[in-house]
């Protein structure tokens, strides 16, 4: 039987027991039978003298004085008892409730968008677990219980923006998103309005924060088609590095795809998430990009009966594999759980319709024709 470990309350310090040598024990006690009486010993019986006596009540007299080692114990013990988890930032207590990514909570409290306990939160507070928070005036839950990470992919099509709304009343790549129960989805990294390819979303803050922060060093890789001709030349300086208006960038690879002349297909990939970088690092050697699609993130790439405009979910093994590569320590953000019966029926169901749609049309059976007998 497997004990299980309540995290949210902590367990307090168990005695360790003296194992018992087998053989032994008999041995015990028979020395225990055939030692000798002790001759009485006059500490002993100061000891009982000033022992205190009970009352006729059956409560003792007064309480006796504890040893410091007992003291020390109980100390110990409300310690533990007391320990209750400790305060954090703010804007890392919202990601993590999946509101947001850091950056996102961090402009929303910076805009006054965030209150706790009624009063206008600041950039730099900390709050703790008894707390009331609320965004734009809606109240958020923190739950400590088990959750469910989720990470989907989207074949992101052109003519989507990456914004939750859009004033100008464009189609948004949230509209085509599962929904999700006292959760938001948050997309890990963005595509341009004319890139169209691999976005991941996924429900956990800390790990979309993990993904696209610099230091995580995750490569993109990146189908391009370029109207120019390319020269040797060309494939140094941005291997190199290219002097950008926001800083240095660079290619870590180029590879020739499909085409020939001044219609050519490259597949380049880059370690950081600016904006339009590719197109910017492919214009600053004077030659135009008509064509981009992300085919790849980390170790995830496009399914092939994922078509354009559709999602699908990771596999868990999918999932662990992609927060080894960012080095995000899951056990010290947010507990596991399980995907339920249910879920898990409901994602293969999924998985099927979607295979289903992308495999080639059957033709119907024609029956095979007879030929009469020929009649000689």
């Amino acid at each position: 039987m497997v004990k299980k470990i309540n995290r949210d309350k902590p367990e307090k310090p168990t005695k360790a027991v003296k194992p018992v040598v087998a053989g032994k024990a008999k041995s015990a006690d028979k020395k225990a039978a055939t030692a000798k009486p002790a001759k009485a010993n006059p500490t002993h019986k100061r000891d009982l003298v000033d022992r205190p006596a009970k009352s006729t009540t059956g409560k003792p007299a007064h309480k006796s004085a504890a040893s410091p080692k007992t003291k020390v114990a109980q100390a110990a013990d409300e310690k533990t008892s007391v320990a209750v988890p400790g305060d954090e930032k703010l804007q890392k207590v919202l990601a993590r409730a999946g509101i947001g990514s850091r950056r996102e909570m961090e402009r929303a409290i910076e805009a006054g968008q965030v209150k706790v306990n009624d009063k206008i939160a600041k950039l730099g507070d900390r709050v703790m677990p008894q707390d009331k928070i609320f965004v734009n005036g809606q109240r958020v839950v923190l739950r400590s219980e088990l959750t469910r990470r989720r990470v989907i992919l989207y074949n992101k099509p052109e003519g989507e923006i990456c914004s939750r709304s859009d004033p100008e009343g464009r189609p948004t790549v949230y509209d085509h998103l599962p929904p999700l129960k006292g959760e938001r989805w948050i997309s890990v990294g963005r595509l341009d309005f004319n890139t169209s390819g691999l976005l991941l979303f996924t429900n956990d803050g800390e790990l979309a924060n993990k993904l696209m922060h610099p230091s995580s060093v995750i490569d993109r890789e990146y189908l391009v088609r370029i109207q120019g001709e390319v020269t040797d030349d060309m494939r140094t300086n941005l291997l190199k590095g290219v002097a950008l208006d926001d800083g240095v960038a660079r290619f870590t690879d180029i590879v020739d795809g499909a085409g020939e002349g001044k219609n050519r297909w490259f597949y380049c990939v880059v370690m950081e998430g600016r904006n339009r970088e590719v197109r910017r690092l492919w214009e600053s050697q004077g030659v135009k990009v008509s064509r981009l699609k992300r085919v790849r993130y980390a170790n995830i790439f496009i399914p092939s009966h994922v078509r354009v405009g559709q999602w699908t979910d990771l596999t868990e093994r999918e999932i662990q594999d992609l927060c080894m590569t960012a080095g995000f320590d899951s056990s010290t953000y947010t507990r596991m759980m399980e995907p339920t019966r249910d879920e898990a029926a409901q994602r293969e169901r999924h998985d099927k319709k979607l295979r289903a749609a992308s495999a080639a049309p059957r033709r119907p059976k024609v029956p095979v024709r007879k030929r009469p007998p020929i009649v000689e």
